[in-house]
């Protein structure tokens, strides 16, 4: 069953972390889904993979094509990731279901600090998870560095 780290923004913007914890999960040799709500945040994230800084491109797709089982990063709005990861990221308060853990290496939750409803929303995931038995991880970045600061 997989961890779940959540990854409490107040530093670095969403895009700059999701790229950083991608471009770790691809060097693990992981299939990778991005798990978000809204086609508009698909949107944004599609472009900083695409753009990036001067590491370049992240090997990626948005569900919906063709070849969404050859993607080693899927961006998608549903729970089922045709790409089949061993990782799923969740951002903008997507859920990741307890049940879907058995088949995953690593899960993460991504939000931002500073908006109260996605810490409310990180609190109730991390309680759901704690009561299941899931094992977490609850990183911040608040010291300008990511810091371990609770585990389950």
């Amino acid at each position: 069953m997989a961890e779940v780290f959540f990854y409490h923004l107040t530093q670095s913007p969403l895009e700059g972390a999701l790229r950083l914890l991608v471009e770790k999960s691809l060097g693990a040799g992981w299939r990778v889904a991005v798990r978000g709500r809204t086609d508009a945040m698909l949107d944004r994230l599609d472009a900083a993979l695409w753009l990036g800084d001067e590491a370049g491109f992240l090997p990626h797709g948005r569900a919906g094509g063709a070849h969404d089982a050859d993607q080693p990063v899927l961006l998608t709005t549903g729970a089922e990731a045709a790409n089949r990861p061993d990782c799923v990221l969740a951002v903008e308060g997507a859920e990741i279901a307890t049940g879907e853990l058995a088949s995953l290496k690593r899960a993460m939750v991504l939000f931002d600090g500073y908006h109260p409803q996605a810490v409310q929303g990180a609190r109730d995931q991390w309680r759901l998870y704690k009561d299941a038995g899931v094992k977490a991880k609850y990183w911040s970045e608040e010291s300008g560095r990511w810091t371990m600061k609770a585990e389950t």
